[in-house]
């Protein structure tokens, strides 16, 4: 793929446009050019060894058929999961993960107020979520003006992007396993999606709200993926920004 060409989509071109999602560099962390590597080494869950590709070839592949519908009432926004080729990961066995994280009743859903569906077509599709390399995923998301520094995850409109490398070892000091942070940075992005902005920390010891930047730290909040609790919406202040 040509350094300045954007991702593909079994050829055809990812969108452009402006949007919401973590997209600031995590403090103090390395950013030296990996892009002449193929693979680094990683850590996979709970610190077991793992290796992934930090790039590929930004094309990707659809998961196929269909979820059933989410959710008690509604409108139904129905999504497309994508990954990028080559990585190792399978297209149907992350799309069960979008699948759980989105149909689970505390996430979005919980409202009343929409429903969701996985399906196979682009023409049916509201958004698409892709699961991309960190080179892939921050070319795609510097098409919307969006920099994640290879290290993070984006929302442009229609497009949720999430890293490979945050989805295969989550973060340093995150305090739940690779599933919750799995299922937050779906909720996350995918509430932005839906037109959510950032959450600060409540207080020390709290759930940190699900558009929290959990990713850069949860600032003395606890590990949380969903946007409803016990039935209620949990949130916290608006902060500065998308």
């Amino acid at each position: 793929m040509p350094p300045s060409g954007p991702a593909q989509t079994g050829g055809v071109r990812v969108g452009q446009g402006a949007g919401g999602g973590d997209r600031n560099p995590a403090p103090g962390r390395d950013d030296r050019d990996t892009s002449a590597q193929d693979e680094q080494d990683g850590r996979g869950e709970q610190g077991r060894p793992g290796r992934w590709p930090t790039s590929g070839p930004g094309r990707f592949t659809a998961a196929a058929g269909e979820s059933p519908i989410q959710g008690a009432g509604g409108p139904v926004r129905r999504y497309r999961v994508l990954v990028e080729r080559d990585i190792g990961q399978d297209a149907d066995a992350v799309a069960a993960v979008v699948d759980e994280a989105l149909g689970d009743p505390r996430s979005w859903i919980a409202s009343g107020e929409l429903r969701v569906q996985r399906v196979a077509s682009a023409a049916d599709a509201d958004f698409t979520v892709y699961l991309a390399t960190p080179v892939t995923s921050e070319r795609m998301c510097a098409l919307g003006g969006l920099s994640t520094e290879r290290y993070t995850s984006c929302r442009l409109p229609g497009q949720v992007i999430i890293n490979l490398a945050r989805w295969m070892e989550a973060v340093p000091d995150y305090g739940a396993s690779l599933a919750v942070y799995r299922a937050y940075v779906v909720n996350h992005e995918v509430g932005h999606e839906f037109g959510e902005l950032h959450e600060s920390c409540p207080g020390p010891g709290e759930p940190a709200p699900v558009m929290q930047q959990q990713t850069y730290g949860l600032d003395g909040c606890v590990a949380n993926p969903w946007p409803y609790l016990d039935g209620a919406r949990y949130a916290g202040e608006p902060t500065a920004g998308t």
